[in-house]
């Protein structure tokens, strides 16, 4: 009679454990990605669906509106996701002093508009910078300005105030990563450090940047994912205007498919286009990462 060995009968059940995961994950997840490749190779509704290969991709490039949301995404990008990993890294510094007195209010303080509704925020940012807002009223109180500014209705501003939006509400997020990674280094290295006649600002070029390489790489990869798929804050501020001046890459996707005249099709080819960019973008910080 044949034995199975300890190893094989707990191996048999680890996979009876994980396959309603694998098979949800199959089902929710691969399943809806295959099918949207599928429709982006289409045309059409319903029963009237035909296949037109990439001519979807193709068009693409010819979209002003797509062309438009793509520059938009890659503005919010390069200019806010450096600015908030940077508060972020400072912020986290400042609350992992050991001097600092009433730590767990500043904790949740810096983590509190992370868990904010989106849109009880944007209704917040949205009041603050009206034509009479809070924000005119100051500056015209101090005479800054001498007539109030249309903030959400001028092309240039309202990208300001969603980077500004995007900033306040994910920076405690970033936040909490490194301050977990501060807490995880050895006090004594500081310390050492400081014997050895280290500066504050070497400590934290020499020391803290290097130990955080990795979450800063995971960090810059999940804020460059979620700022490709930017929806909520644009559509709750701006609504994509003034004209196309703020719209973003999923917020062109929702129109496609609610707004306008249903075009699935296109709409799951300038999804597929997102994904393209987020692995992109991924591999490169990668590679980046590794090499540093």
């Amino acid at each position: 009679m044949k034995y199975k060995s300890m190893g094989e009968k707990t191996g048999r059940w680890g996979w009876f454990f994980i396959l309603p995961a694998v098979l949800l994950i199959f089902i929710f997840s691969f399943y809806p990605m295959v099918n949207a490749f599928i429709l982006s190779l289409q045309s059409g509704l319903g029963n009237n669906l035909r296949f037109t290969g990439f001519r979807n991709y193709y068009r693409l490039f010819q979209d002003t509106t797509f062309l438009s949301s793509v520059a938009n995404v890659f503005t919010y990008l390069i200019v806010q996701v450096p600015v908030m990993l940077l508060l972020a890294l400072i912020l986290a510094s400042i609350l992992n002093n050991p001097r600092l007195k009433f730590k767990g209010f500043f904790r949740t303080l810096v983590f509190l508009p992370c868990a904010t509704a989106l849109v009880s925020s944007a209704m917040v940012f949205r009041s603050f910078f009206a034509v009479d807002g809070i924000a005119n009223a100051l500056l015209l109180q101090i005479g800054l300005i001498s007539n109030p500014v249309s903030w959400l209705t001028h092309p240039v501003w309202a990208k300001v105030i969603i980077i500004l939006v995007i900033t306040w509400r994910w920076t405690g997020y970033n936040t909490i990563f490194y301050l977990a990674g501060l807490q995880s280094i050895d006090h004594s290295i500081y310390e050492a450090a400081k014997i050895d006649g280290a500066s504050p600002v070497q400590q934290f070029t020499k020391i803290i940047l290097p130990l955080l390489r990795p979450i800063i790489l995971l960090t810059a990869i999940m804020s460059t994912n979620g700022t490709l798929q930017l929806f909520d804050e644009v559509r709750n501020l701006t609504g994509g205007g003034p004209g196309n001046a703020t719209i973003t890459i999923s917020q062109y996707i929702y129109n496609l498919s609610f707004v306008f005249n249903p075009q699935f099709g296109y709409a799951a080819a300038v999804s597929y286009m997102i994904l393209f960019a987020v692995a992109l973008l991924s591999f490169i910080q990668i590679k980046i990462g590794d090499r540093s």
